[in-house]
């Protein structure tokens, strides 16, 4: 999957004044700075109380994921734009706030295939039992609650007016952290695939979503793979996707309109489009080669075709001892043009409906 950034929500549930939450909120963050940096974690603290969220006051059922109040829709964006959650709470009567139960009543698609990990505090049971009541409820909502956790008894971790639990306790805390960021990229296949933007493919489980500059690493391994063939069969290795770094290719992910064929994580298939006046041109069109003649690389050519309203023709290019490519183009109407042929490179051209 893509090697971007992981965003972290810390969700201090306690809205008591004076709570001990914020204080072991700020701790917990401050001690998992170096290892967030060293994982590529940004770690965001967000205070329930913050929120300002009454009661759950939505008409409709969170399930359907429309949301009339803006505190709900504010409250929406912080939780989907969210890979993963670590929630610090107390224990109040053998169970968890109402605060937190009722923030986690108000969603429901935002909360799906994201790992959640949980710091508790308390006195004889540090909170242990706040947490377990909590998993029941996060489990329904297809959060995937971690093993790993972080029970303080208050008399242990609170000196006087400072939160300094100690060293054991904040390794514990980075272990929940490391796990909670091999379960995120775990998951994330499942997210993007039940993502509003995702396409569904021609292969069963498969999806397609754009492709962006954090997904440069996946793409030039992919283009490495296909374009030995086109090295192999052209007879040079004057073939720019087979030079072309993951910086490179982020740079071009950022200018064109990528997609992306995805399947548990792995980039099976892409293809590239950019208008130029009344052109589209297509490029880069890769399958894995353990895909190819599984009409991947039709479905991904029709996607690309479907961005070109308003343009008069399509125009790509392939090697010109690249038979099987040129095969499959004209398959698909495409003819080669006059002066379409340089350096062993031919173009050619299909003209599209008005």
């Amino acid at each position: 999957m893509a090697t971007k950034k992981l965003r972290v929500l810390v969700l201090v549930c306690s809205t008591r004044p004076n709570a001990l939450g914020p204080g072991i909120g700020q701790w917990l963050t401050d001690a998992l700075a170096p290892t967030a940096e060293q994982l590529g974690v940004d770690l965001v603290s967000q205070t329930i109380g913050d929120l300002d969220l009454p009661f759950l006051d939505e008409e409709e059922h969170p399930s359907t994921g429309v949301h009339h109040h803006e505190h709900t829709r504010r409250w929406s964006r912080i939780v989907d734009g969210a890979d993963g959650f670590v929630i610090v709470t107390p224990e109040y009567n053998y169970g968890m706030p109402a605060t937190l139960k009722n923030a986690l009543d108000y969603l429901g698609p935002e909360w799906a295939w994201k790992p959640v990990g949980f710091v508790s505090y308390g006195h004889t049971s540090a909170g242990t039992r706040a947490v377990q009541h909590a998993k029941q409820v996060v489990t329904t909502l297809r959060l995937v609650p971690l093993g790993s956790t972080v029970a303080l008894r208050i008399a242990d971790a609170v000196h006087g007016d400072r939160v300094d639990p100690g060293t054991r306790h904040a390794e514990t805390a980075e272990g929940l952290l490391a796990e909670l960021v091999r379960v995120a990229r775990a998951l994330a296949p499942m997210r993007e695939r039940e993502d509003t933007a995702a396409v569904a493919g021609p292969l069963p489980g498969s999806y397609a979503r754009q492709l962006g500059p954090d997904d440069a690493a996946e793409v030039t391994v992919l283009q490495r793979c296909c374009w030995m063939e086109e090295a192999l069969a052209n007879g040079t290795l004057d073939i720019p996707a087979l030079h072309e770094s993951p910086d490179d290719v982020g740079a071009w992910l950022a200018e064109w309109d990528a997609t992306g064929l995805w399947l548990d994580g792995r980039l099976l298939g892409m293809v590239r489009t950019r208008r130029d006046g009344t052109d589209l041109h297509v490029g880069r069109l890769a399958v894995a080669p353990d895909l190819q003649g599984l009409g991947v690389g039709r479905w991904l050519l029709g996607r690309a075709e479907a961005a070109g309203a308003g343009c008069a023709r399509v125009v790509l290019s392939t090697g010109a001892a690249s038979h099987r490519n040129i095969a499959l183009y004209q398959r698909q109407g495409y003819a080669s043009l006059p002066d379409g042929q340089d350096d062993g490179v031919v173009s050619l051209a299909k003209p599209l409906a008005a």
